[in-house]
């Protein structure tokens, strides 16, 4: 088959898909539109770009993502079997209907909520099918359901290697006070943690949290993650899908702490493996880091690989 990936890739997430699919013996394209920077011609468009988004709910940089895709998709010497675009809530709706004209199908994925990111609902209608990590979007816009995905599977770290008890990396947003309420538990218990967060503006100076001013690369990040013995996930509010941080604890047969409580609706789930925790009063027994970790069966765990997740998503009613 012929598959162009678009994508805002900003973690460098999406490209192990395109990965994943060539390996298969697909032709497959990749359009990270991250790439595309945009940059104010003047003043006068940087004022113009704040009308357009406060009053017209539209946006110069969008309208940019979207020109420079098209010009991309036009150099596609075949029609395209399937375009599989992630994030177009930061595409224009005009723009991913256009992208129709080079495809026999049309299919958007999104791992953000229409409660978080409300753009969503504009483009919903843009695609031939839609599929969301979000099951009370799934169940209000009667879109299909799909989660993250398993992206690495290889820890190169021994277990008495471990330098770390919990990891976590996130972005500066109201999960902060969680994160902070969570150090604290675990430095009463003298756990060795690592606790990261982006923050362009870095305003707070917490001990037990290392702020960093810039985007960290996914091999550093992975790097952390694999000389952790358990990985910590603190939900957005209002968000019941499950982040990436509960795929690569699943992958690297990791334990995960979450404050995700949906988290007990999936396959997977083993109390063993996963801790559940209450966001306002985070308490988590030691005795959860002495217990090994329980391996969930292939058969479970198969859907989650990237093997499975294409063929749910972009194979399975699409092979020729």
């Amino acid at each position: 088959m012929y598959i162009t990936l678009i994508s805002l890739d900003n973690w460098g997430l999406n490209k192990h898909i395109a990965v994943d699919l060539e390996k298969q013996g697909h032709t497959v394209r990749h359009i990270d539109f991250n790439a595309f920077k945009y940059k104010y011609p003047s003043v006068f468009h940087k004022v113009y770009n704040v009308i357009l988004k406060a009053f017209f709910k539209t946006n110069l940089k969008h309208q940019h993502y979207g020109k420079e895709i098209i010009n991309e998709l036009k150099k596609n010497s075949q029609t395209q079997d399937v375009i599989l675009t992630i994030k177009g809530d930061f595409i224009t709706p005009e723009s991913i209907l256009e992208f129709k004209k080079y495809t026999k199908k049309s299919i958007g994925f999104f791992n953000d909520n229409t409660y978080r990111c409300p753009k969503i609902k504009r483009v919903l209608h843009c695609f031939d099918d839609v599929f969301s990590f979000e099951k009370e979007d799934c169940a209000n816009f009667n879109l299909k359901f799909a989660s993250n995905w398993i992206y690495n599977s290889e820890n190169a770290t021994n277990e008495n290697q471990f330098e770390y008890d919990v990891f976590n990396i996130s972005s500066i947003d109201k999960r902060l006070p969680i994160l902070k309420r969570i150090a604290v538990n675990l430095a009463s218990q003298n756990s060795k943690f690592k606790f990261i967060i982006y923050d362009k503006k870095q305003k707070d100076n917490d001990e037990n949290i290392t702020y960093i001013k810039s985007h960290m690369p996914l091999s550093e990040v992975n790097d952390y993650i694999n000389r952790s013995k358990v990985l910590l996930d603190i939900n957005r509010i209002g968000q019941s899908g499950l982040t990436f941080r509960v795929f690569e604890s699943l992958g690297l047969e990791k334990k995960l702490i979450t404050t995700n409580v949906d988290i007990k609706n999936y396959d997977f789930y083993n109390p063993n493996n996963i801790l559940i925790i209450d966001e306002k009063n985070p308490i988590i027994p030691m005795e959860f880091f002495e217990n090994e970790y329980e391996k969930i069966p292939d058969s479970i765990l198969e859907k989650y690989t990237l093997k499975g997740w294409t063929n749910h998503v972009i194979l399975k009613d699409n092979t020729l």
